[in-house]
């Protein structure tokens, strides 16, 4: 048996994240669930950076394929596990810049992480 670094922080999807995330090329969804691994056990996945205007904890996966730029956000900054917040091909041709759609989803779907996280610690004690 592999004896993991750290202890392995469970992987919870938010709305449609999960979904989205399975409508992505099979080489894209390889990349991110190990890097997603990677995430889970306090490890820095290779494509990782911060999402901007976020602060700390809100991260974000990109991969290039054929021609698409996907995506993948996600949170570290909570307690109970790492929440997927929103998974999506970039449309915008423009600059690397993450639309503002998106972006409103992310902050709808971190509070909604934010409220799932509370329950789970209130029903814990």
């Amino acid at each position: 048996m592999v004896k993991l670094p750290r202890p392995t922080r469970v992987l919870r999807w938010i709305a449609s994240a999960r979904k989205d995330y399975g409508d992505f090329p099979a080489k894209v969804q390889d990349q991110f669930g190990f890097e997603l691994f990677l995430a889970q056990t306090g490890q820095h996945p290779p494509s990782a950076k911060p999402l901007k205007g976020f602060g700390t904890g809100v991260i974000e996966l990109i991969d290039d394929f054929d021609g698409d730029t996907y995506r993948a956000v996600y949170t570290i900054r909570l307690e109970t596990a790492v929440y997927v917040l929103h998974s999506f091909k970039k449309k915008s041709k423009h600059g690397i810049k993450t639309p503002q759609g998106d972006i409103d989803v992310i902050k709808r779907r971190l509070k909604d992480a934010e409220a799932d996280n509370a329950s789970r610690l209130k029903r814990e004690k």
